[in-house]
């Protein structure tokens, strides 16, 4: 990490300390506010709010999924534009694993409100309507094939018994990324969410693939 990495880190986690007690909305930069409102990307500064911490918990999935899979990548930012409100920038390594961080933004939004699919029907019939976003959904598909074949069921199982526990690790994450106004580089995104070493190595045991029960609220 780097001295100005290192600033912005220690200001993240002040400003966090700082801001406790508050919600996720109330944190939201007004520059991410803003820069939604005038870009047209939200009607009125309420969506635009909802719409950054949306992202946030969105991106910060797919970060720390690679943070505790080994993988790395430049940065994450929650800056709007084109087709993406978005982005992990640049992610590399993750191996056999990669699924894992490209199911971890829908995991994300949904560990944030507890809403995870609760049983097999529900699950199956959310796998079937998830298509595009931003090609995470056709990336998953293509990386389970080593593990999981074509049970995506199975896989999707399989990342949240991952993902579940890092909720916290996430949380931060999604926060440090609501009250910075630019984005936040790998060493950066890496010390906010908790994982100091930002080495590249796992930081989380991996489950075997067939252990564990069906995904729910609070697995």
């Amino acid at each position: 990490m780097t001295p100005a990495e290192r600033r912005t880190a220690t200001a993240i986690s002040a400003e966090l300390a700082r801001l406790v007690r508050y919600d996720d909305e109330s944190i939201v930069h007004e520059a991410w506010i803003r820069q939604r409102y005038d870009g047209g990307f939200a009607a009125s500064y309420a969506p635009a709010r909802s719409a950054a911490v949306r992202t946030a918990w969105h991106e910060a999935g797919h970060a720390v999924a690679a943070l505790a899979v080994g993988a790395r990548f430049s940065s994450a930012s929650i800056r709007a534009g084109g087709a993406s409100s978005g982005r992990v920038h640049s992610i590399r390594g993750g191996g056999e694993l990669g699924f894992v961080i490209d199911a971890a933004g829908q995991v994300a939004e949904r560990l944030q409100r507890w809403t995870l699919p609760s049983g097999e029907d529900e699950l199956r019939a959310w796998l079937a309507s998830w298509r595009g976003d931003g090609g995470d959904a056709r990336r998953f598909r293509t990386g389970i094939r080593e593990r999981f074949g074509g049970d995506e069921a199975a896989a999707w199982r399989y990342a949240v018994r991952l993902l579940t526990p890092l909720r916290p690790r996430i949380r931060d994450l999604a926060r440090g990324m609501l009250v910075h106004p630019s984005h936040l580089p790998y060493a950066v995104a890496a010390a906010v969410a908790g994982f100091a070493d930002g080495d590249g190595s796992p930081t989380v045991t991996i489950p075997p693939t067939a252990a564990g029960p069906p995904d729910g609220r609070g697995t």
